[in-house]
């Protein structure tokens, strides 16, 4: 279970990320992500509170927990978009979906997935291995977002194409824009375990 506080002090309690794998789509349905000619990119709005178990996760993994770097947009290319394709679809296939009480007999547990895990265990695993791939951490955050009042983790993939979300509910690669998610807040790019609230597109 994830909960986020923000400097609002609006909690965001998150259910486990159950029984989505069944809605991923299947891989003859993935296509390419399509880039916008003029991207709209994510924007900080000020600080937000971490999830609590991300300081956990940090302390044991403090090479992934990175966010902090020079380089804040990948330079997209059609290797790097493959990349990008190729993990998402390896981590989605490779890790079953169990919740962390199933897993670890209490909620809101982050860690690197070796068979099972949930979404926020995902985005972790398919940003270790794209920095394995030469990704810097800083284009690579873990994003927190609601979606029917629940939240849920997926992986912020920053280029200068754009920024395309890796989701264990889909196999396909999407602009933010395109989610039908409320995207509530992300790593920050400036500071190293600081997190920062999502300025929403169109606001």
């Amino acid at each position: 279970m994830l909960k986020v506080l923000v400097v609002s002090l609006m909690a965001v309690s998150a259910a486990s990320c159950a029984q989505t794998t069944a809605s991923i789509s299947s891989t003859a349905a993935i296509a390419p992500v399509a880039f916008a000619t003029e991207p709209e990119l994510m924007a900080g709005s000020g600080p937000a509170f971490a999830p609590p178990a991300f300081y956990a996760f940090c302390a044991e993994r403090s090479d992934i927990c990175a966010s902090a770097g020079s380089v804040h947009k990948m330079t997209m290319t059609p290797a790097r978009a493959r990349e990008l394709r190729d993990v998402n679809l390896l981590v989605n296939r490779q890790i079953r979906e169990v919740s962390d009480m199933e897993r670890h007999g209490r909620e809101d547990v982050w860690g690197v997935p070796r068979i099972a895990g949930d979404c926020e265990d995902f985005a972790i695993l398919k940003k270790k291995e794209l920095m394995k791939r030469g990704w810097p951490a800083s284009t690579l955050l873990l994003t927190v977002v609601t979606v029917g009042g629940e939240g849920h983790v997926v992986l912020t993939a920053s280029t200068d194409r754009g920024d395309i979300i890796l989701d264990n509910r889909t196999d396909a690669l999407r602009d933010w824009t395109n989610v039908r998610y409320n995207f509530f807040a992300r790593q920050s790019q400036r500071t190293h375990g600081k997190w920062e609230r999502i300025v929403v597109a169109g606001a």
